[in-house]
């Protein structure tokens, strides 16, 4: 008996795993689609130098708001530069910025979370406080201010979505935390006197995984969504540097007379937003205890 309370929690995990990939695609087929189409943007991306059909920054003057056609496939801005060439590089900087920034907050979410349910007392006190500070503010607005602080930039963007999505994570892993702190292999491993970073590291952290990938996964879109924002006011990217916010900033006086500088962009972020949602949600299902229950 003993022995058995004394197995690490990645051996008890590791019992009958589902193949996650299988109950996705019987699951949620539209995830599927979404997540497969999420690949190939990624993908278009990562590719940019070689897909793009010009240069994103280039100016041509002489070919200003062309419509879509024989300027480019999607047509020019108001700087003559090609608008799908924009927007393929204008993805990649999204995606770079929001996974740099969401991995950020993960890991010191996550180094936080547990820290205070597992430690609790004063520790778990002044950590929980510091997240309730960041709670309060609105998330744009908490961003913009960080960004004023320290300059427009990347890296600004980047330092401010970590800080904004921090708190999340922290909650969600205090109380996954907090929910297995008692159970008896955890129990077992401190009355052997196993020091507390392995615990925390070889038999908390192993199942609290579910939920920091869910929370990774939904926590994506919004960066995107702040870094666009940001980008719009002109604190994300600095110029000629394209961003589909910025491209949505530059070209905005021109809607009527040259929509297809707006809308094209626009429709970029939004698919892209809503693939990552879809995605998201269909990960969140599948590894939903409460689901693997009814499934058997």
């Amino acid at each position: 008996m003993s022995l058995a309370l004394t197995k690490s929690a990645p051996e008890l995990a590791t019992r009958k795993r589902p193949n996650l990939l299988v109950i996705l695609a019987r699951q949620s087929k539209l995830g599927v689609f979404a997540g497969l189409l999420l690949l190939v943007m990624i993908v278009v991306a990562l590719a940019a130098p070689l897909v793009a059909p010009a240069d994103p920054v280039a100016m041509h003057p002489i070919q200003r708001l062309q419509p879509p056609g024989s300027a480019g496939l999607l047509g020019t801005d108001v700087f003559g530069r090609d608008v799908l060439s924009r927007i393929v590089y204008g993805t990649r900087i999204s995606l770079v910025v929001g996974v740099s920034s969401v991995l950020a907050a993960g890991a010191a979410g996550t180094l936080l979370g547990l820290i205070a349910g597992y430690l609790g007392r004063w520790q778990e006190y002044i950590i929980m406080r510091l997240l309730d500070v960041l709670f309060a503010f609105p998330s744009v607005l908490l961003a913009i201010l960080i960004v004023a602080i320290n300059g427009a930039g990347f890296r600004s963007i980047i330092i401010a979505i970590t800080i904004v999505y921090t708190p999340i994570f922290g909650r969600i892993v205090r109380g996954s935390t907090l929910a297995l702190k008692y159970v008896e292999y955890v129990q077992a491993a401190v009355a052997a006197g196993a020091p507390t970073g392995r615990i925390l590291w070889r038999h908390i952290l192993p199942n609290i995984t579910a939920p920091i990938i869910v929370q990774l996964a939904l926590s994506l879109s919004g960066a995107i969504v702040v870094e666009a924002a940001l980008s719009f006011l002109g604190l994300g990217a600095v110029p000629p540097t394209p961003s589909l916010g910025s491209m949505l900033s530059e070209n905005r006086n021109y809607m009527e007379r040259a929509p297809w500088t707006v809308i094209y962009p626009g429709v970029a972020l939004g698919l892209l937003v809503l693939c990552i949602n879809l995605f998201g949600d269909a990960i969140r299902d599948v590894l939903d205890p409460r689901l693997r229950t009814e499934r058997g």
